[in-house]
This record gives structure tokens, sequence and C-alpha cells, in this order.
């Protein structure tokens, strides 16, 4: 079973983030990825960067579920007011 601290420094690893949050129960996961190689991107291009990051994790079934909320640093600004 994967702790969220694992998660997080997974995508860590893989992703330049400017911010990442990553909670959960060990089989399903939320995410919130702030990350400036978002830019440009839509909202699938961004989760196939994360799950790609995460994939063997995946294939193993190490980690089940993940639901994720990517965002640029702009996006991220702007919807914290």
């Amino acid at each position: 079973m994967m702790h969220p601290e694992q998660v997080q420094a997974i995508i860590a690893a893989g992703i330049s983030c400017q911010h990442l949050e990553v909670a959960g129960d060990g089989q399903h996961f939320e995410a919130l990825i702030v990350s400036s190689e978002f830019v440009g991107k839509n909202r699938v291009q961004r989760q196939q960067a994360v799950n790609g990051v995460l994939r063997q994790h995946f294939d193993s079934g190490e980690l089940h579920a993940l639901s994720m909320k990517t965002q640029t640093p702009e996006e991220w600004s702007a919807t914290r007011g």
C-alpha cells in the first residue's frame, strides 16, 4: 500500500512542481499539481504527463486510482484569488 507522501515524492521527482498536494487512503488518491510544465497543454495532455510518471506503479497494482487537478502557476494563482 502506498502512502500520500510516496505518491507526492514520485510526482515531484518526475515533474517540476511549484505546488503539490496529495491526499489519500492508500488505494485512492487526490492530487493538486501546479507546474509550469503544463503551460500550453490541455487537460488530457497534463494528465498523461502525470500518469506517465506514475505508470510503473499503476501497472504493478501498487497504485490503484488517482484523481488530479492540474494547473499552471497562473491558473492556480487566479483560483486562489
